[in-house]
Formats: structure tokens, C-alpha cells, sequence
């Protein structure tokens, strides 16, 4: 009872954001925004205080993105930028210098489905946490699923879809993402893989 009656009084019903009381004095004292951050007034957030959220300094949320920890942790790192209408879905991870282009989804949350008597609204939500590496680059329209861990110093091509982890210095392409080249410490020099050539 004292449960449901604790998120009545942050959510309404069957509805995936705070109240609006939430929003402007409770979430400012719980999450963490860093120096010169800013997140512009078109962003949707529903964040919520029962889970973390917080962005680095001198980081970007531009509007139209989503921003949602209802069932995860959202953590984004210094000097990052989330571009125009991108999606987070907690649990995500996000490094320092990253960049995240326009219309990006990454979600950490995905629906059950196994029991066919009930609609899949009903049923359990599974997460499994996204994590992207210092120095990343998501090009426009990628998606990144529940559990992919991308590396350090990556490029992540347009309309990839990333199934898959990906390690440092990596660049993946397609649907679903493919290494399309690997940079070579010793030469100094990014190469094409054989399945790219």
C-alpha cells in the first residue's frame, strides 16, 4: 500500500513521468548537473528521484531528446553533447567527449513477452545496462540496445543498429553493426577489415 501510494504521489497512473512538483523541487536536490551544463527546455525528462541521473560539465541535452531513468541509472560524462530528438532509456552510461547525433535511441530496457495470456504492457520490464566509452561517436539514427557496451574512441555509422559490444577503436556499421575498420596502434593508421573490403 505505502509503496503504491509513494508513486501515485510522483507519477500519475499508468504514466511514465514525474509530477510536475517533482520535476521542479525534488529532482534539482537529487541529481547531479555539472558547470555550464545545459539541458534545453525542449527536452522531455522524465527522471525521477528513486533512480540517479547527472550530467557532466560543460555537456549538452539538445531539445526534443528523452531523457528516462525510470527503470535505470542515466550518467552522462564532461563535455558530451546528446543531439536533436535522441532517446535515453536507463540504465545508460555515457562518457566524457562524446557526441550523439540527431535521433539516436539507446535503451537499456526491454518489454517481457514469454506469458501469451497477458499483453505485453502487463508484464515485466528486463534492463540491461548501455555503456559508451570516452570519445564516442553515434552517428544519426543509430540504435544501441539492452547490454551493449561500446569502447573508447569509436564510430558508430549512421542507421547502425548495435546488437553486439563493441571494443576500442572501432568502426561499425550496418544493421545489424559490422567492424568496418580497427586503428592500429603500431601504424598509427585506421584499416578496413576484410568483411568491409
Amino acid at each position: 500500500m505505502l509503496r503504491s501510494l509513494a508513486l501515485w504521489l510522483l507519477m500519475p497512473r499508468r504514466q511514465a513521468r514525474p509530477r510536475y512538483w517533482v520535476r521542479l523541487f525534488v529532482n534539482p536536490v537529487c541529481h547531479v548537473k555539472g558547470k555550464r551544463s545545459r539541458i534545453c527546455r525542449r527536452v522531455r525528462k522524465d527522471l525521477f528521484p528513486f533512480r540517479k541521473f547527472s550530467i557532466g560539465h560543460n555537456s549538452t541535452v539538445e531539445d526534443f531528446a528523452t531523457l528516462n531513468n525510470g527503470v535505470g541509472d542515466i550518467t552522462i560524462g564532461h563535455n558530451t553533447r546528446i543531439g536533436i530528438g535522441s532517446v535515453l532509456i536507463g540504465p545508460v552510461s555515457i562518457g566524457n567527449d562524446v557526441r550523439i547525433a540527431q535521433n539516436v535511441v539507446c535503451s537499456g530496457l526491454n518489454h517481457g513477452y514469454q506469458d501469451v495470456t497477458l499483453p505485453i504492457w502487463q508484464q515485466s520490464v528486463v534492463t540491461a545496462p548501455i555503456t559508451i566509452g570516452d570519445g564516442t561517436w553515434v552517428g544519426s539514427n543509430a540504435v544501441v540496445v539492452a547490454g551493449v557496451s561500446i569502447g573508447e574512441h569509436c564510430v558508430i555509422a549512421a542507421g547502425s543498429v548495435v546488437t553486439k559490444s563493441v571494443d576500442d577503436y572501432h568502426v561499425v556499421g550496418g544493421n545489424p553493426a559490422k567492424i568496418l575498420k580497427v586503428y592500429n596502434k603500431e601504424l598509427g593508421v585506421w584499416e578496413k577489415t576484410s568483411s568491409s573490403k
